[in-house]
């Protein structure tokens, strides 16, 4: 999927050099379509980091996406200059008006607080209440699931025994579920987090469990329409990032683990392996493509959405410009 993204952004130019097709925003406007339209809340305090690994998701199928970054005007991020931020960054108040395809909204390092302390939980509240009418599916990632389940469904965290960290099999439990087609029973995905929630309580919830691993527990579940799906790990983390936490957890003097099934014969002196990227690219592409691509309409006005329900009666990605401009004047 070539995504439209500002040509200085830092993430076009690694995902040019591995051959992923990046389309300026130039460019992206000499083409006759209306594109998929994807805000990621960008939790992470590496942010050039998370926006490369969601980025490299997000791409090489022939649909264009254009790609808004959204930053909490609540909180300054340490690790990433105002300059950047300023340059490709908007808040909730510049887009509230506005109507979105998809939205992701990543993990952050906070998962020992309660959400209530957190300090943009009032605005993420804000922006997770108006995804329930201006945003057709939401993407929640690890903390990110956390909070979405907590606010949505009321379903809490607790607090694990010691970090949960490394790459775990995963067995899909809906055979004819289209966000994971096409999935290895088992799969891979990595985890990183110091909090969980359970699967018999999202089921009381009367959401649909997807996928859990007997060592990381829940994976993957969503709303019964799947207009909202949470996801506990991190299928977009790249090969390094698990070592680059590893590493700095030890320069802290953490007591803690290397992560499992990561390192060759578990031994963190050797170079890490990566055996989930296959089923990380197809968990984004079944995303974009059954609940985002085929479910939204070409123009948000054709109908009103709801919090949870699909929408009936209408193909509307089926149209384009062409076709659009032709039932009108008709």
């Amino acid at each position: 999927m070539p995504v439209n993204l500002p040509a200085e952004l830092p993430a076009v130019k690694t995902l040019r050099e591995e051959n992923v097709f990046v389309m300026t925003e130039k460019q992206a406007r000499l083409q006759d379509i209306r594109p998929l339209k994807i805000g990621i809340v960008n939790l992470m305090p590496t942010k050039i980091e998370t926006e490369t690994q969601l980025l490299r998701m997000l791409s090489n199928t022939p649909l264009q996406v254009e790609v808004i970054l959204l930053q909490m005007r609540s909180h300054v991020p340490k690790n990433t200059s105002k300059e950047h931020i300023d340059a490709f960054y908007q808040t909730f108040d510049d887009i509230k008006n506005e109507m979105f395809d998809g939205l992701i909204i990543t993990g952050a390092p906070v998962e020992l607080m309660e959400f209530e302390n957190v300090n943009y939980w009032g605005e993420l509240c804000e922006i997770m209440e108006w995804s329930k009418t201006n945003v057709y599916s939401t993407m929640h990632i690890c903390w990110g699931a956390q909070a979405g389940l907590f606010y949505h469904y009321g379903i809490k965290k607790y607090e694990l025994p010691e970090k949960l960290s490394g790459v775990y099999l995963h067995n899909v439990l809906l055979p004819t579920c289209r966000l994971t087609r096409g999935f290895d029973d088992p799969f891979l995905a990595p985890h990183s987090r110091y909090t969980d929630v359970r699967a018999e309580d999202i089921a009381k919830a009367g959401l649909v469990v997807v996928s859990t691993s007997q060592e990381a527990g829940l994976y993957i579940a969503a709303s019964k329409s799947f207009r909202q799906i949470f996801v506990t790990g991190h299928a977009e983390y790249d090969i390094n990032t698990l070592n680059t936490e590893y590493r700095r957890d030890i320069a802290k003097n953490l007591q803690i683990k290397p992560p499992i099934n990561y390192y060759p014969d578990n031994n963190p002196d050797n170079p890490p392996e990566m055996r989930w990227r296959a089923h990380a690219h197809l968990l984004f592409a079944n995303w974009l493509n059954y609940h985002v691509y085929q479910e939204t309409p070409y123009d948000f006005g054709a109908l009103p959405l709801f919090s949870d329900c699909h929408m009936v009666g209408i193909s509307p990605r089926s149209l384009d410009r062409r076709d659009l401009k032709a039932k009108k004047e008709h």
